[in-house]
């Protein structure tokens, strides 16, 4: 697999914590020198390391606002 850079912009929050104390967490993250976009994934104390997670672009997090507001 080829390397990768990240870099956590902002944090804007924890939604839980399992009891291994890993988090998961709403950040802007550049990935790779690109633009921030919005990410949601698991991340290990620390952020040295990370489980599977989804990353939105501003357009598509505000799609994925106006859909849960309706919930």
């Amino acid at each position: 697999m080829a390397d990768f850079k990240f870099d956590i912009v902002e944090h804007l929050g924890v939604i839980s914590e399992n009891p291994k104390g890993w988090t998961k967490e709403l950040n802007l993250v550049s990935w790779n020198g690109a633009r921030p976009k919005f990410d949601l994934r698991d991340w290990a104390p620390n952020h040295e390391k990370m489980g599977k997670g989804i990353t939105l672009s501003n357009e598509e997090f505000e799609a994925l606002k106006d859909l849960m507001s309706k919930l």
